[in-house]
């Protein structure tokens, strides 16, 4: 089965549950590594909610609902291990949502091409549009990262 079809059963099956218990569904991973496939199930809270992070038993109760809905459904025909975690304090930005939520965070973004013999910039993304991403860098300039250019996006964790 295709990964972009199992991510919306996924997606659809965990739908209901997630608004019901105050979470939402961060990303989808269905991935083959060495001999065995891995579906990663990504849950957080949602925003404005009380307690900031998803706990481990919210995570342990997310997984113990997919597992019997999919076993129930069988839609993947491969043997698979099932992972349910949070997206972590190092989360990666995959959506437009998602960037939209960290306007004022610092990010690292890791670039395809180099910005000032660059290819990873730390700096506080302020601002998108269509194209691109508008940054602060520690010494206060302005930048502009065509989205194009972005590999990855990580929210960076400031000790």
């Amino acid at each position: 089965m295709a990964k972009k079809k199992i991510k919306d059963q996924v997606s659809d099956i965990l739908a209901g549950y997630l608004e019901e218990n105050g979470l939402e569904l961060w990303n989808v991973e269905f991935v083959k590594e060495a001999r065995d496939w891995f579906l990663r199930v990504y849950v957080d809270k949602k925003p404005g909610a009380e307690q900031e992070y998803v706990s481990i038993e919210e995570c342990e109760n997310v997984s113990r609902f997919l597992s019997e809905a999919l076993d129930e459904q069988d839609p993947i025909e491969q043997n698979y291990y099932l992972e349910v975690s949070s997206p972590g304090l190092d989360r990666e930005l995959i959506t437009e949502d998602h960037y939209r939520r960290y306007f004022g965070s610092v990010v690292e973004m890791k670039l395809y091409k180099a910005i000032d013999g660059k290819k990873e910039i730390s700096a506080v993304l302020d601002d998108m549009d269509d194209d691109k991403y508008y940054l602060t860098v520690d010494d206060g300039s302005k930048i502009e990262v065509e989205k194009s250019q972005v590999a990855k996006t990580r929210l960076a964790v400031i000790i």
